[in-house]
C-alpha cells in the first residue's frame, strides 16, 4: 500500500509471530479458536439473514427499491462502525475485548428479535443494531488473525478462518430451513435457536482466544494516523479498487432474488441458495488461499470478480434452470473464495503493526459505502427498467472495473504479495 522506509527483512521480523506458541504449519491455535468463534455466530446470523429477504419482499411487500435500500444499509452498517471499534482496539491493544463487544452485542439482538418480532419497525432497529455489533467485532478479529500469523502464511491463516466462517454460513441457513418446514410459522424457535448458537461462539472467544497485546503500540492509532494512511500509496490504492469494485457487485439476496424472479424456483426453498454458495466457499477457501500465498494474492484477488462477471452472464442466460443455478452457486462462493480474505491479507501486510486494526476496518468501510450504493441503485434500476436490465449494466460496468483494478494493482503487486 505504501513504500516502506525500512527494509523489507526488517518490517518482516517485526511483524513476524513469536515461534513456540502453539503454530501447526504455520497457522496458530487463535486462529482456529477465532474460526470457531465465528463458525457458531455465522450459524446464528445467517439463521436470520437467510429469511429476511422473502420476508422483506413477500410478506412485508417491499417494492424493488424499498427493498435495496434496506438491504444495502443492512449490509453496509457493519463497515460503517468497523472504524470506531478499530479505533479503540489499536489504542488499548484489547482486541479481544473490542471483538467480544461486538459479538455479544449480536447475541443479545436474538433476544431483542424474539421480543420484537411482530413489530416491524422495531425488529427493523433491533437487525441494524446486530450489524453494528457486526461492524464492531469484525477489524479486531481480523487484527488478531493477522497479528497471530507469519507473514508469508497469511492468505492460508485468513482461508482457514473463512472457512471456518462459511461452513457456519451453510449450517445457519439450513437449520433455519428445517426448523420453518417442521413448524412454518415457528420464527420464535429460529430466534432461540440463533441465541443459543451465538452465545456459544462468545464463549469459546473468552475462554480460548488470547489477545495479542505485545504485538501493538498503546496509544499509537488515533484519528491523525488513520487519515494518514491515505498519504501512503498502497493503502490509498486498495482502498479505491475495493471501493470501485463494490460499486458494481450485485448483493447476493438481489442475485437470488434475480434468479427467483426469472425461474419457478419456489420460494420455500430460498434459504437453501445461501448454503449452496457458502459449501462452495467452505471447500474452496483454505486452498484458494495457499494458492494465493503461492502464486501471487493479486491475481487471486482479480480472478474473482472474472468469476463474478461471469455470474451474472450465466445469470443473463435465455431460460435459466437447475444447472445455470448450481454454476451460479458454485461460482459465487469461489468469487468469495478469491477476494475476502485474499483482500484482507492483502492490506495486513503493509498496514503498520499499530493502525492494523483501524487501516482494515477503513478498507471495510469503503467497501460498505460502495455496498449501500450499489444496492440502492440496484433496487432503483430494477424498478425502472427490470431486473433483465439491471444486471446487464452492472455486467458491462464490472467488466471495465475489472480491467482497471487489474492495471492499478499490477503495478504495485509485489508489495502485496
Amino acid at each position: 500500500m505504501y513504500p516502506s522506509l525500512r527494509p523489507a527483512a526488517v518490517l518482516d521480523a517485526e511483524a513476524r509471530p513469536q515461534r513456540g506458541r502453539g503454530f501447526r504449519g504455520g497457522i496458530s491455535p487463535n486462529v482456529i479458536f477465532l474460526g470457531l468463534t465465528s463458525l457458531f455466530t455465522d450459524i446464528s446470523s445467517e439463521m436470520v439473514n437467510a429469511i429476511l429477504p422473502i420476508y422483506l419482499l413477500f410478506q412485508l411487500r417491499l417494492t424493488y427499491a424499498e427493498f435495496g435500500l434496506f438491504n444495502g444499509l443492512y449490509l453496509g452498517v457493519a463497515g460503517l462502525m468497523s472504524v470506531v471499534g478499530a479505533l479503540i482496539a489499536d489504542r488499548r491493544g484489547k482486541y479481544k475485548e473490542v471483538a467480544g463487544a461486538g459479538y455479544a452485542t449480536s447475541a443479545a439482538c436474538k433476544i431483542g428479535l424474539l421480543a420484537a418480532r411482530n413489530a416491524p419497525l422495531p425488529a427493523s432497529g433491533v437487525l441494524f443494531v446486530d450489524r453494528v455489533g457486526k461492524g464492531v467485532r469484525s477489524a479486531p478479529r481480523d487484527a488478531l488473525i493477522s497479528l497471530s500469523s507469519e507473514p508469508e502464511r497469511m492468505g492460508t491463516a485468513f482461508g482457514v478462518h473463512r472457512a471456518f466462517d462459511s461452513a457456519g454460513a451453510v449450517l445457519g441457513p439450513f437449520v433455519a430451513f428445517l426448523v420453518l418446514r417442521a413448524a412454518p410459522t415457528g420464527y420464535d424457535a429460529v430466534f432461540v435457536i440463533s441465541f443459543l448458537f451465538a452465545l456459544i461462539g462468545l464463549g469459546v472467544l473468552v475462554l480460548f482466544v488470547q489477545n495479542r497485546r505485545e504485538n501493538t503500540h498503546k496509544g499509537g492509532a488515533t484519528w491523525r494516523g488513520v487519515v494518514n494512511l491515505f498519504a501512503r500509496d498502497d493503502f490509498r490504492t486498495l482502498v479505491i479498487v475495493g471501493a470501485m469494485f463494490g460499486f458494481f457487485t450485485i448483493a447476493d439476496a438481489s442475485i437470488y432474488i434475480t434468479f427467483q424472479n426469472r425461474t419457478l424456483f419456489e420460494t420455500s426453498y430460498f434459504p437453501l441458495l445461501y448454503v449452496g454458495t457458502s459449501i462452495s466457499y467452505l471447500v474452496l477457501a483454505i486452498p484458494i488461499g495457499n494458492l494465493a500465498d503461492r502464486v501471487g494474492r493479486t491475481r487471486v484477488f482479480i480472478t474473482g470478480y472474472v468469476l463474478l462477471f461471469v455470474v451474472y452472464l450465466v445469470l443473463l442466460a435465455p431460460s435459466p434452470g437447475g444447472l445455470d443455478l448450481v454454476a451460479i452457486l458454485a461460482l459465487l462462493g469461489t468469487f468469495y473464495a478469491c477476494t475476502d480474505g485474499v483482500l484482507i491479507a492483502m492490506a495486513s501486510t503493509v498496514i503498520p503493526r499499530e493502525l492494523r486494526t483501524s487501516g482494515i476496518a477503513v478498507l471495510t468501510t469503503a467497501a460498505a459505502l460502495s455496498g449501500i450504493a450499489a444496492s440502492t441503485a440496484w433496487g432503483e434500476f430494477a424498478n425502472w427498467w427490470g431486473l433483465e436490465t439491471t444486471v446487464k449494466v452492472f455486467a458491462v460496468l464490472l467488466g471495465g472495473m475489472t480491467i482497471a483494478g487489474a492495471t492499478l494493482l499490477r503495478v504495485r503487486s509485489r508489495r502485496y504479495g
